[in-house]
């Protein structure tokens, strides 16, 4: 786990010689949540948090749970977690094939969605099983500081980073990063890409298609003071980054990738000069029946789109309800700007 490729993604999909780095944590056994799902468990069971055998229980999307079911299998603890109905098949099938105990919760949160939902069932199953552990990865900050050698790693590649772009779900790896680089590159700028519909930044939560980025809750793990912008995109417009990614590249991922590759595709042809790192979770293979899969994409109303050249802008996160890529440069924890509590 670690060590992963960095590799720069230029012509034709950036036009005009520039380009940004991708880190392609895609080669990661299941993805770039192995790292932190390693270290909260490690660190768990060092503070005796976690006991020898003890279950452990947690919410998931999907990849943190591939994470958690190589580290139960390497730290001998068994698994439990707690998905939701969007959840792929794939995913179900490869997560009960690594010895995981997986459910399914039925009924949306009316107040904060599935994430809601998955939570309190995770709360249900820690009472009712002696001695279990929940990592709590939205709140944890062994899941902050498990991405400072991801931090290490382009260090030891890159004389100079100038923007960091990284998709934002539990806000994990966006504050994990940046914080180990910022004491090597005290002025760069972090970039969050939130998905359309997602709560964390401010915007009313709505129904998602996009996985993996984005929430119905307010993680205290995003670092709002540490972002120098924020991107919303839409999910045709992801289907349309990763696809024209992998027919000019050979290379693509899912919901996040996609997300992130559009916005650090217009950094890079409005930053000229400037180093930009866009942080890849996963690979495409997951997504074969989503973003790859022509006839639910159709369903969906997610092809024919064409991305446009350029954001819309925002003046504050508040301002409206944004429908496409758009961008605001005042980014505020939304729960501190209306007096509410964590």
């Amino acid at each position: 786990m670690g060590n992963t490729p960095l590799t720069f993604v230029s012509g034709p999909f950036v036009p005009g010689g520039g380009g940004f780095w991708a880190k392609l944590e895609g080669f990661n056994p299941g993805g770039i949540k192995d790292r932190p799902a390693l270290h909260m468990v490690r660190q768990a069971r060092a503070r005796g948090d976690l006991f020898p055998r003890a279950t452990i229980v947690e919410s998931t999307s999907g990849t943190l749970g591939l994470g958690l079911a190589l580290a139960g299998i390497a730290f001998g603890h068994p698994v439990t977690l707690v998905g939701d109905p969007g959840m792929e098949p794939l995913m179900r099938r490869l997560l009960t094939s690594y010895g995981v105990r997986l459910e399914i919760v039925t009924d949306s949160h009316p107040v904060g969605g599935w994430q809601q939902a998955r939570r309190e069932r995770v709360q249900q199953l820690l009472r009712e099983t002696p001695g279990s552990y929940c990592p709590d990865q939205y709140n944890n900050p062994d899941n902050v500081d498990a991405y400072a050698g991801l931090a290490h790693e382009l260090l030891a590649r890159l004389p100079h980073i100038d923007i960091l772009v990284c998709s934002v779900g539990t806000g994990g790896h966006s504050a994990g990063i940046s914080q180990v680089l910022r004491r090597h590159f005290p002025r760069l700028r972090l970039v969050g890409v939130d998905t359309v519909g997602s709560t964390i930044f401010g915007q009313p939560d709505r129904p998602r298609l996009m996985r993996g980025l984005g929430s119905s809750i307010h993680p205290r793990n995003v670092a709002y003071d540490a972002f120098s912008e924020v991107h919303w995109v839409s999910a045709a417009e992801a289907v349309w980054a990763c696809r024209a990614l992998a027919a000019g590249h050979y290379l693509s991922g899912g919901w996040s990738t996609g997300a992130v590759t559009l916005v650090a595709r217009w950094l890079a042809l409005t930053s000229p000069g400037q180093t930009i790192v866009a942080v890849f979770p996963d690979g495409p293979w997951r997504y074969w029946n989503t973003i790859f899969d022509d006839e639910y994409c159709q369903a969906h109303d997610l092809l024919g789109t064409v991305s446009a050249e350029e954001p819309d802008l925002l003046t504050n996160a508040t301002a409206r309800e944004v429908h496409r890529w758009t961008r605001c440069l005042d980014v505020k924890d939304p729960l501190n700007a209306t007096g509410g509590t964590r």
